[in-house]
């Protein structure tokens, strides 16, 4: 039946003129295809199925994990672990910790999550930031100079539950949840006498994709833990949250849409689409019940119904088809682009040795179909993010001009859409050239505590490329190692 109706959808396709989509090839992708569908809304009503491992031996709030592995970071003397936090007998978080390679014990602590939602935060570790990074045959990694540890110490986390090689029962269903989750998991984190002298170093989130939910919520409720543990009214460990940057990140809908006509039909490299293909996307954006109708409702009722259609609704008539047969995540190279590598069969080849229990997948659809059927794809980050922002939190928003599925036409309007103390000065000031080694690698302002910036020739996985002589990851490297210092971003 399934073929039928994939059949029936690309007839319909191809009558309406839409280009047939071959995105279920796409190598790098973090958010999942439904149905042809990117981002879309599957129709299956069967239950949610934990996926628990019988043979994990669990210990409910606390660490189990090996050290110094040998396996990614090989600079002589940073150590490294890797392993489960329990979150209870059938939950368990998967992590991998990376010492910094200067000044460990005082260095700052950061923590990396991928999007999807439903994606594992391996992608970043191996083909972004990491201490090292996949080869192109996919089969083993090299040292990464540019990596993210040569400034702070690095935590990569699979979340939530069920999300690369974390498994357990599968209950979390919107960024919220998530959130909790990843509080309970830092408690737990800063709770092992290896790891508690970090309780006290200023703690940094970066994500990306749809981290422009979880990083704006995440952030916000650390914030909000905090505060009511000075209230008494909960018990824990406050988390010195001092930096949160966003990357290329989902996190105003409702503002962020039009960027995908306006970038679809021009942008730095090529149209995507033909103009009757964006003629018929405006019209699904401002019909009576459109696009931009159905996400205002959205914002209205907060219903998991309304929201879950609009998500079905926007992606399939708007993202999907915008995007033509070019690389979602880097427009420049039809669909699929083969970089970055994968790389699936390189962590589930040395699974054992780093303490993994499970097979490693990069997208786990049924975490992704939790969170499709809340809806939290449609729901407004923007009020955590200008929360997070006012509380003085050294805040950055980033992206790659090849980016088409959060671009950052999209962004842009976002972050001029914010609401701070910094808003006037932000809207003030003009672009200004953001210089590595004398060349000019983007484009950014800053105001405040606030920054954005704009990589030339990066795609969605910002760190992952590189741009005229310098090194792959050399552009973003120089903007994490200058907001980690609480410095706005400045040329070299």
């Amino acid at each position: 039946m399934d073929h039928v109706l994939r059949t029936c959808r690309m007839l319909h396709r191809m009558e309406a003129g839409i280009p047939e989509l071959r995105h279920p090839l796409v190598f790098a992708g973090q958010i999942p295809v439904i149905d042809g569908v990117i981002g879309g809304v599957s129709n299956s009503t069967e239950p949610i199925q934990p996926s628990v491992l019988s043979s994990a031996a669990t210990t409910p709030g606390k660490l189990r994990f090996v050290q110094n592995s040998g396996v990614c970071e090989t600079t002589p003397g940073v150590n490294q672990a890797s392993g489960y936090g329990d979150l209870t007998a059938t939950e368990s978080i998967w992590f991998w910790f990376f010492e910094s390679r200067t000044n460990p014990d005082s260095a700052p602590l950061a923590l990396w999550f991928n999007g999807g939602p439903g994606s594992s935060s391996m992608i970043g570790l191996l083909q972004e930031l990491g201490p090292c990074r996949i080869t192109n045959d996919s089969r083993s990694v090299t040292l990464n100079p540019f990596s993210w540890n040569n400034e702070a110490n690095l935590l990569f986390i699979d979340q939530p539950v069920g999300v690369g090689f974390s498994h357990g029962d599968l209950k979390v269903g919107t960024s919220q949840a998530a959130a909790a989750d990843v509080w309970t998991f830092m408690q737990i984190f800063f709770a092992d006498p290896r790891f508690a002298k970090y309780r006290t170093n200023n703690l940094a989130i970066w994500t990306e994709s749809y981290g422009g939910h979880y990083g704006p919520t995440f952030a916000a409720h650390f914030l909000a833990q905090n505060a009511a543990i000075d209230r008494g009214t909960v018990s824990g460990v406050k988390l010195n949250l001092k930096v949160l940057g966003v990357g290329d990140g989902l996190t105003d809908p409702l503002i962020q849409y039009p960027g995908y006509i306006q970038y679809a039909a021009s942008n730095p490299y090529h149209a995507l689409v033909s103009s009757s293909v964006i003629s018929r996307a405006n019209s699904d954006w401002s019909s009576s019940n459109g696009c931009r109708a159905q996400i205002s409702n959205c914002y209205a009722t907060g219903t998991n119904s309304v929201c879950s259609s609009a998500q079905s609704f926007c992606n399939n008539r708007i993202l999907s088809p915008l995007a033509g047969n070019w690389d979602v995540y880097y427009v420049p190279t039809q669909n699929p682009d083969p970089y970055p590598p994968a790389i699936s069969s390189y962590l589930n080849s040395i699974a054992s040795r780093i303490g993994a229990e499970s097979t490693w997948t990069q997208s786990n659809n049924r975490v992704y179909n939790n969170f499709a059927s809340t809806g939290d794809w449609m729901h407004n980050s923007r009020p955590d993010l200008e929360t997070v922002i006012k509380a003085g939190v050294r805040t950055i928003v980033y992206d790659g001009d090849a980016d088409y599925i959060l671009n950052f036409n999209g962004v842009e309007a976002m972050v001029d859409a914010l609401q701070t103390q910094f808003t006037d000065l932000y809207h003030s000031q003009q672009f200004a050239s953001f210089n590595v080694r004398g060349q000019s690698a983007g484009m950014f302002k800053n105001a405040g505590t606030f920054s954005y910036v704009r990589f030339f020739g990066a795609g969605h996985e910002v760190p992952a490329y590189k741009w005229g002589t310098l090194g792959v990851g050399e552009a973003a490297a120089q903007m994490f190692t200058q907001i980690m210092r609480n410095q706005s971003l400045s040329s070299t």
